[in-house]
């Protein structure tokens, strides 16, 4: 497992140029991850966030660095990255998707699967988790169907018999 400073959340991508200062609009955004202050990753460059306007919806940023609607269009579409570290902390019981991903799924002593991605559905988040023969299993984020998470060992325990997928 890569140290936690190596690990990385996507808090959106640079959309189209907002006026003529260097702002954008986000796409895909995570807010909470967009505040002044915080240094993103983009291409492999560490920038910071000068400016924070819009809504949380739709987002407007400008980074040091990038002052023109020129620099934007070269950018655009290339997603900003935060570091795990520096993210805000969550409450007890609460994961980004992203330390869930690749996470080890077992029953007891039985290998279940890998977690490949977290899909956030009407009723509630669910775990897509790949199976060694191919097939996948949706595990939903609620106590009946999880008996515990650890992010550290990276591996989530689940109750089979409940998701039916024993």
């Amino acid at each position: 497992m890569a140290a936690e400073a190596e690990q990385w959340l996507q808090a959106g991508r640079i959309g189209r140029p907002h006026g003529l200062d260097g702002s954008f609009y986000v796409t895909r955004p995570r807010a909470v991850l967009l505040e002044v202050g915080v240094s993103v990753r983009v291409e492999q460059r560490d920038l910071e966030i000068e400016r924070r306007a819009g809504t949380d919806a739709k987002p407007i940023v400008r980074l040091v660095g990038v002052t023109t609607p020129e620099a934007v269009e070269e950018l655009r579409g290339q997603a900003l990255f935060c570091a795990l570290v520096d993210a805000p902390q969550l409450g007890e019981r609460e994961w980004w998707a992203e330390e869930l991903e690749g996470c080890r799924v077992i029953d007891g002593e039985l290998a279940v699967g890998e977690v490949s991605r977290l899909l956030v559905l009407p009723s509630c988040e669910v775990l897509e988790v790949k199976r060694p023969d191919g097939t996948e299993l949706l595990v939903p984020m609620v106590s009946d169907a999880i008996r515990s998470i650890d992010v550290k060992q990276r591996q989530i325990e689940v109750n089979l018999a409940f998701v039916g997928g024993g």
